[in-house]
């Protein structure tokens, strides 16, 4: 074979390798992606904790958390969006009403007939210089958290019973199956294959949808900065009424708790997610994790590779064959 055809099969060859390698990414990789670039998700991880979205950490309190003296959390988190307005965006009115989360601040859900431009003032302290994020946010970030404020928010306090926490109408069939192929290759069958850091105690993802069902819908919807590879509800095209139908699926799992626990934020400063099982399935996750991120890591560099490689081959060939 002449070396004039040689070069060009080379680079077809190193083009179609990196095509093939482009093919077959860990989904999870290109959820994290396309989750980053979307302002509605960026939006509700912000509204989530801003801190963990943009590693900035604020000094001290909130200047608007001296307004109220029932909530005694202090520090980074009386600068989350959420301590305030709620996993439910009911704030004072809805299950932050009474409690140890209790604020007396309004919730955001009736701000998302507000138009843009407001929300960003009132977000940046044009309306309550005290309620000024913008020496900490970006201006693209304060559009995400109103793009999120006007298209996110949902009111699911009326698909919940408020006693039993369940959701009202839910298809349990239709959750179970939803959970399967979007939740269960992380979450495991039974929900506990990882476990969170909640109220000082170790809890599955069961107690979670027990105990905090509005923040297990927020989280299943826009995922969590503390996740970044989560794969979300939003981008798995669920409705509103299949998230709710994963969240009664999930609340029949064991929860693990002798005691209830009142709803609240979890997520304490510290808090880490952990495998369950103790040190050998720590060991085993983390080899599990660290190969996923060699494979995506892999993959991405076979398409750089392979493309660039290809292009120089095909450039070389061009050149030898104008002599």
């Amino acid at each position: 074979m002449s070396k004039s055809i040689l070069i060009p099969l080379i680079a077809i060859l190193m083009l179609v390798t990196g095509l093939i390698a482009f093919q077959f990414q860990p989904v999870l990789a290109f959820n994290s992606i396309f989750q980053q670039d979307d302002p509605q998700v960026r939006g509700a991880q912000l509204y989530d904790d801003w801190t963990q979205v943009t590693g900035i950490t604020p000094p001290g309190n909130h200047p608007i958390w001296s307004r109220q003296t029932t909530n005694t959390r202090s520090g980074v988190d009386t600068w989350r969006c959420v301590s305030c307005h709620g996993w439910d965006y009911q704030g004072k009115d809805g299950a932050f009403s009474s409690g140890a989360n209790y604020t007396g601040f309004p919730g955001v859900y009736d701000a998302q007939s507000l138009p843009m431009e407001e929300l960003k003032a009132i977000l940046s302290g044009k309306k309550d210089p005290q309620h000024d994020f913008s020496g900490y946010l970006s201006d693209a970030d304060l559009a995400a958290l109103a793009v999120f404020i006007r298209q996110g928010v949902i009111d699911d306090s009326r698909f919940i019973d408020p006693v039993s926490l369940k959701p009202i109408g839910g298809d349990l069939q239709s959750g179970k199956s939803l959970y399967e192929q979007g939740c269960a290759s992380c979450h495991g069958n039974d929900g506990q294959a990882i476990t969170f850091r909640y109220e000082g105690q170790t809890v599955s993802l069961g107690t979670l949808a027990v105990q905090d069902p509005w923040r297990f819908l927020h989280r299943t919807r826009f995922g969590t900065a503390r996740a970044p590879e989560m794969t979300i509800g939003l981008n798995l095209g669920w409705s509103p009424q299949e998230g709710r139908d994963v969240l009664l699926y999930a609340q029949t799992f064991a929860t693990g708790l002798e005691q209830p626990l009142s709803p609240s934020l979890g997520d304490q400063p510290g808090g880490a997610v952990t495998p369950p099982g103790g040190p050998a399935n720590n060991i085993i996750t983390g080899i599990l994790t660290a190969l996923g991120a060699m494979a995506a890591s892999l993959g991405f560099a076979l398409v750089l590779g392979g493309l660039l490689v290809g292009i120089l081959l095909l450039v070389v060939w061009s050149i030898r064959n104008r002599k």
